[in-house]
């Protein structure tokens, strides 16, 4: 599966999705050319405490490559693999196979450095669910644990959780450098069809917050 997403090299990002911003489940399992996308409703989350305010952002960290990412709401925890851009710079996936990986865009900012991160995951593969599954679940004040090849633990705090079609998908906003360390989590979302493949993104919006040290 590869992510519609296409980095153009003068402006940032164009996305490729479709016409509907529904976040239907599917019962078909998608095609090895679709987005990670689909699968079922969410069996179980985290108990959930709303927060009036979201922490404030944390200063930015030096570049250090994701190993881990953790979302306790959702009850994740995966290891992250470097992804790179294909011929025709579309961002690709983790590896079919492997559907419990999280990519990280390794040639843009690490989680925590100054910019935009951009993780990625499948929702689910013709084998059944995968990592990114509930990602559309999460809630502003939820938080992304993300551990770094420095023994450090990023921690990002979600801010919002948005369903994009292709014809309304805002690049600059996903994308874009925001004046704080940001972090992207994208899968599919929308509804499947077998020919088109799925018609939407899910993108989570989150900005470190805090840093946990490494420990000896």
């Amino acid at each position: 599966m590869t992510l519609s997403v296409t980095f153009s090299l003068v402006a940032g990002a164009v996305w490729a999705g479709s016409d509907s911003s529904e976040d239907t489940p599917s019962v078909t399992a998608a095609r090895g050319s679709d987005a990670a996308g689909g699968g079922s409703p969410p069996f179980r989350r985290a108990p959930h405490t709303e927060q009036k305010k979201v922490p404030a952002s944390h200063a930015p960290l030096v570049h250090s490559r994701p190993v881990k990412v953790a979302i306790p709401a959702i009850f994740i925890e995966a290891p992250v693999i470097g992804l790179a851009l294909d011929k025709k710079g579309r961002l690709g996936t983790p590896p079919l196979n492997r559907p419990k990986l999280v990519g990280w865009f390794s040639k843009g900012p690490s989680p925590g450095e100054a910019g935009t991160s951009l993780l990625v995951g499948h929702r689910d593969t013709a084998t059944g669910p995968a990592i990114f599954l509930n990602l559309n679940v999460l809630h502003r004040g939820d938080t992304v644990q993300i551990t770094r090849a420095d023994r450090r633990t990023a921690v990002f705090t979600v801010d919002k959780v948005k369903t994009y079609t292709k014809d309304e998908f805002p690049d600059d906003k996903v994308y874009g450098a925001t004046g704080r360390p940001e972090l992207r989590l994208l899968t599919c979302g929308g509804r499947f069809d077998k020919k088109a493949g799925y018609s939407a993104n899910v993108v989570v919006f989150a900005h470190l917050t805090s840093l946990r040290k490494k420990t000896v």
